[in-house]
């Protein structure tokens, strides 16, 4: 329970600073979007759910193509700026609930989640995503994983954080273990949707880009993880600063590598 009610804090800290998440995090790649609406072929009068929509990274992506869109958000702050980007956009609603005990009052052809469906309570994450999805209906689970390019550069970050008796959060840009992007069958997500046993014809797609980022935009990026926002403010204050100057005395930028990772599945007839 201990474990539950941390990890349940730990998914509300992105609302502290719902304008700083929104500006920091990237969206996710056109191609991805496509896959994800050409594996789900939704016919036009069929809507698909968002869970975990935050400030709409994904969400715009997905509207921006036609898809109506029902969004599950159930920190109220981050609802906030998701209702604000969609201004203007009718075929997308917003619901303040916890995924968990959300009743829909129909069913959906496509379920996605963008970065968010390792939040869902394990013990009922995949009964509520039958629960919602008519029969056929497809899931879309995808991750943005981040590394930076230079090896020396992390070196260096991740000796800043030693000086402040700190480890480098997990999944975080600067964790050097293996990302779990690349893993497909092996991943947790293929192996829980297997053993639910109310999933076929998963798939496992990977794409990759990578963009330039500032000091102020690395610490940005970093600032919008729930491992550095868990830390008390005046320390990691103290620690973004010295990251900052780290990467401009090594040039000015610091190349950052994305993979995204997609999981497909259909629930069964």
């Amino acid at each position: 329970m201990a474990t539950e009610e941390h990890d349940r804090e730990r998914r509300q800290v992105f609302g502290d600073d719902a304008e700083q998440y929104d500006t920091a995090r990237p969206g996710y790649p056109d191609r991805l979007v496509e896959d994800v609406l050409d594996f789900a072929a939704l016919p036009a009068s069929v809507p698909a759910v968002e869970v975990g929509a935050g400030t709409g990274k994904a969400t715009l992506a997905f509207a921006a193509r036609g898809t109506p869109v029902t969004c599950v958000e159930p920190d109220a702050r981050m609802a906030r700026v998701l209702r604000s980007r969609c201004t203007g956009l009718p075929h997308v609603a917003v619901e303040v609930a916890d995924f968990e005990t959300w009743r829909p009052d129909r069913a959906y052809g496509l379920l996605y989640c963008a970065q968010a469906w390792h939040w869902v309570d394990p013990a009922v994450r995949w009964a509520r995503a039958r629960a919602v999805l008519r029969p056929g209906g497809a899931v879309a689970l995808f991750w943005n994983h981040w590394d930076l390019e230079d090896l020396r550069l992390a070196e260096r970050l991740t000796a800043v954080h030693a000086r402040y008796g700190l480890a480098v959060p997990p999944y975080t840009i600067l964790d050097p273990r293996p990302r779990p992007a690349g893993r497909g069958p092996r991943a947790r997500q293929w192996r829980e949707m297997e053993a639910d046993g109310g999933f076929a014809g998963m798939e496992h797609r990977l794409y990759e880009s990578a963009h330039e980022r500032s000091p102020s935009g690395l610490i940005e990026l970093l600032a919008s993880f729930s491992g550095y926002r868990a830390l008390p403010a005046a320390l990691r204050d103290r620690l973004f600063r010295d990251v900052g100057r780290a990467v401009e005395q090594d040039g000015g930028s610091a190349g950052v590598r994305v993979t995204s990772s997609l999981f497909l599945a259909r629930s069964r007839a």
